[in-house]
């Protein structure tokens, strides 16, 4: 999964691909270099990052979703968890709902995700992007988490989304410490038991830069190891920003797993 983020203050890439033009040539470069699905994002969600209206987030998206679903066959992915957007969406060729609240936010959000038979990425995060790195602490954060994306998926079922239509993130970095980063690599495993496709999101994120102590252009390497032990331990989806480095380096990691 290739990120594209139509944002002024994403976390990574802020305000390199708000022009429309940029942005869809970005997207096409990922594809070229073998992104599977293209994840478009319209609201930054970094830590303390303020909420946008749906209105203004679909002004974001739309150029780059309608190109897309005009003139390719990729899958698509929007990341919001606003259902207004999401409708809008599927209803203009996205394929897929990325919610980082893991429908929390808005309520309507299963039902629109129901409605158009579209598969959910349902994603645990503690707090909003805005308060989410307040002093985040767990009893046993593995366990929370399960409990969490076990219920929500559980919500969606109810609401009519069949279980092949639920993804679930345990959302690194969504209001975890440096420490509870790793132990869910360490621990994606059991995560992986709830019987549900597991997308994680490592790429480039803070634990990386706090541990290596650099810059969010020079976590490349942090990044490709942390995608790969995801893979390892049971990652169906890696949501990644350097998609050709990243799929070289599973290719490697799948040979290995072959002869294991």
């Amino acid at each position: 999964m290739g990120i594209v983020n139509t944002t002024p203050d994403s976390f990574s890439d802020g305000g390199k691909y708000i022009s429309a033009n940029k942005a869809i040539d970005f997207a096409y470069d990922l594809l070229d270099k073998g992104a599977n699905i293209i994840d478009i994002g319209g609201e930054s969600s970094r830590p303390g990052a303020e909420p946008i209206s749906s209105e203004e987030e679909i002004k974001r998206i739309s150029p780059l979703l309608i190109e897309l679903g005009k003139n390719t066959d990729t899958t698509i992915s929007i990341d919001t968890y606003k259902s207004s957007t999401a409708n809008y969406a599927l209803d203009n060729g996205a394929h897929l709902i990325n919610d980082i609240s893991g429908m929390t936010h808005d309520k309507k959000m299963v039902n629109i995700v129901s409605m158009h038979k579209a598969p959910i990425v349902i994603m645990h995060m503690k707090g909003t992007p805005k308060t989410m790195q307040q002093n985040p602490t767990y009893d046993n954060i593995i366990n929370e988490i399960c409990d969490f994306l076990a219920k929500q998926a559980n919500i969606a079922i109810n609401a009519g989304v069949s279980n092949e239509k639920i993804i679930i993130d345990p959302g690194i970095g969504f209001g975890k410490t440096l420490n509870d980063n790793y132990k869910i690599i360490a621990k994606l495993k059991q995560i992986s038991k709830l019987g549900f496709p597991v997308l994680v999101g490592p790429s480039r994120k803070s634990f990386i830069g706090e541990t290596l102590d650099e810059p969010i252009d020079r976590r490349l390497e942090g990044s490709i190891v942390s995608a790969a032990l995801c893979y390892k331990n049971g990652a169906k989806i890696l949501r990644v920003h350097d998609v050709e480095e990243t799929k070289k380096s599973l290719l490697i990691v799948e040979k290995i797993i072959e002869n294991s």
